[in-house]
């Protein structure tokens, strides 16, 4: 089960995702170049996370250097999903800071992080080892080792697997 937004891809795109779908943590960075995408991480104010801007005919990624790991994991993510989704809105950049992440986000802010989700989070490959963990890890114990696997946090996780519980 996929997002929406996911939907939203072509073929060509699924595809050079879904190479890098194989083995878990997703490797990220992988995907950005395999689009042609340039990343940097860069020192950017305190609330912002990341920012995409066409350079030259380039798509440069920033990512603030002094966030987490996995929050530095997630804003990548969802800068390739505004890549994919809003390339026509890119021009001089998109910028995600905490505006974006409040409850006032604007609808291509929400597509954006769904579609990251997707992309940190394959739902096939999430529920297999899930799965697989539910014999030595439940409870809170259980979402703590799936975000420590995958590298994301804790929140997000819980959400995207929310999200597809039947």
């Amino acid at each position: 089960m996929m997002s929406k937004e996911w939907n939203k891809l072509t073929s060509d795109q699924v595809s050079i995702i879904q190479n890098h779908h194989r083995y878990f943590p997703i490797k990220v960075g992988a995907i950005a170049k395999s689009f042609g995408l340039i990343v940097k991480k860069s020192t950017l104010q305190g609330n912002i996370s990341g920012e995409i801007k066409e350079t030259d005919g380039q798509i440069i990624i920033r990512i603030n250097r002094h966030d987490v790991k996995y929050r530095q994991r997630f804003t990548l993510a969802h800068e390739i999903a505004h890549f994919l989704l809003h390339r026509s809105y890119i021009g001089d950049g998109i910028v995600d800071d905490a505006l974006f992440r409040s409850r006032l986000s604007t609808a291509i802010e929400v597509e954006a992080n769904s579609l990251a989700a997707d992309i940190l989070m394959p739902m096939s490959l999430l529920t297999s080892h899930k799965k697989e963990s539910e014999r030595t890890f439940q409870g809170e114990a259980l979402y703590e080792k799936l975000a420590q696997d995958f590298e994301v946090s804790l929140t997000p996780l819980k959400y995207h697997l929310d999200k597809y519980r039947n």
